[in-house]
């Protein structure tokens, strides 16, 4: 049953069906844009813009404000907002003479004279009470010359007290921020047609405007509000995507859970490790240890400045590999931290029977050789290294975790060829450390 705005009544189907309601469209979205001249329409393709769809989704950036004509200086260059109250084409007398339109335009703190070159049909677009966009050049005795110009909604000056938003937009040699903003002004009523994907009950949570309404307000002089609703629409889908192929890489994947009682990491943290660890890294010791225990590969990222203590919770994970008779590599980017992740084990593990190596490209021929020997026999449950580590000679006899710092200057294809040391069928738990947010 659905009842009139505050009234009793039912309302009929027939009062339904001519109620004034307009449902999005989102397939006009989808229909191209007519630009011209030709070398404009190329340029909008450059960036991005060839449907009704990119046009709306293509925002403006706050840049400034529109100039009051009583504030503009001779030789500025710069953008006002003014209404027409005169026009007029100068005939063209004689050969080689280029079309000229004048207007006499205002806002409200003055009056001065505009110039159009080679555009005679403005003298009827723009008849007088045309409100417009002019950017060009403030020249002497009070003229402007216009660069480009488009119809607005508003006009400025001091008078209003407030200064107007001349809204400003990313453009490219061809096509100029005014042009975008008059195609912007044919086509924003089709903001309207924009698919709302957010679910009502998450945009009141979150204080969030329709689609519709925060184009329509970034192009209509709020970009900030436009921008950030729009924004937590984008982060939320990356969010989504990521937590789907995270979902199916680790369906597809299997890793050795482990989940032995403690050994070689217990007697390490109590009676080797030089100082008592934090609360910190406890506790991200004990999520890391949760993550291992499971038979779906770990992908955990280890987050803290230089200095604060990741590698103890590095170490820790890596020793939980070795005491369930698999091997762990710490992979840096360069040598200069590998060495340094090497020298800090050594410092960490004072005294220990377990053997650690260290591989680098600038490591001896002789001892590289030896180093992939004993990865391959198994007998060497501790590397740190370089990329070397994911070179196709070394062989790893049971790769069970591995630990990648300053997991941003790495590729995807580089993290993948260290997983696929692995055993047949099975993927290393993996913690990447970084002292980068």
């Amino acid at each position: 049953m659905i009842r009139a705005f505050s009234e009793p009544r039912e309302l009929s189907r027939e009062e339904l069906l001519a109620a004034p309601v307009r449902w999005p469209r989102p397939a006009r979205l989808a229909a191209e844009l007519d630009i011209k001249p030709a070398v404009a329409a190329e340029a909008a393709k450059g960036l991005g813009i060839e449907t009704v769809g990119d046009l709306l989704l293509h925002l403006p950036r706050r840049s400034g404000e529109a100039k009051a004509i009583a504030d503009l200086r001779e030789d500025e260059v710069a953008t006002v907002m003014v209404e027409v109250r005169g026009i007029s084409a100068r005939p063209v007398r004689k050969r080689g003479m280029r079309p000229l339109v004048e207007a006499t335009v205002m806002d409200a703190s003055g009056v001065m004279k505009v110039t159009f070159f080679n555009q005679p049909w403005l003298a009827q677009q723009y008849p007088p009470g045309t409100k417009l966009a002019l950017s060009g050049k403030y020249q002497a005795r009070n003229r402007f010359r216009v660069n480009a110009h488009a119809k607005t909604d508003s006009i400025g000056g001091q008078e209003t007290g407030e200064e107007q938003s001349a809204a400003t937009y990313p453009a490219t040699k061809g096509i100029t921020s005014i042009q975008l903003l008059e195609l912007v002004r044919e086509h924003l009523d089709s903001a309207l047609d924009l698919p709302e994907r957010l679910a009502g009950r998450m945009r009141a949570r979150q204080r969030l405007s329709p689609a519709s309404t925060a184009v329509l307000a970034a192009h209509r002089g709020d970009p900030e509000l436009g921008r950030g609703r729009l924004a937590f629409e984008e982060l939320l889908v990356q969010q989504l995507v990521q937590a789907r192929l995270r979902r199916e890489r680790s369906s597809s994947l299997r890793a050795t859970a482990l989940t032995e009682p403690q050994t070689i990491s217990r007697d390490w943290r109590e009676q080797q490790l030089p100082f008592t660890p934090t609360g910190d890294q406890l506790r991200a010791i004990e999520q890391v240890d949760a993550d291992l225990a499971r038979d779906r590969p770990m992908q955990r990222l280890l987050m803290g400045e230089v200095g604060s203590g990741k590698t103890v919770v590095a170490l820790h994970a890596m020793l939980r590999a070795v005491e369930h008779g698999a091997q762990a590599a710490l992979m840096a980017p360069t040598e200069v931290l590998a060495e340094q992740h090497f020298a800090t084990l050594q410092t960490l593990m004072p005294g220990s029977l377990l053997s650690a190596a260290l591989l680098t490209g600038s490591t001896p021929a002789a001892r590289r050789k030896e180093i992939r020997g004993r990865l391959a026999d198994g007998s060497l449950g501790l590397i740190v290294g370089t990329h070397a580590l994911i070179e196709e000679p070394v062989r790893f006899a049971r790769l069970g975790v591995a630990v990648i710092d300053e997991q941003h200057r790495f590729g995807v294809a580089q993290r993948a060829r260290l997983d696929a040391k692995a055993p047949a069928g099975l993927a290393p738990h993996v913690l990447h450390m970084t002292a980068t947010p």
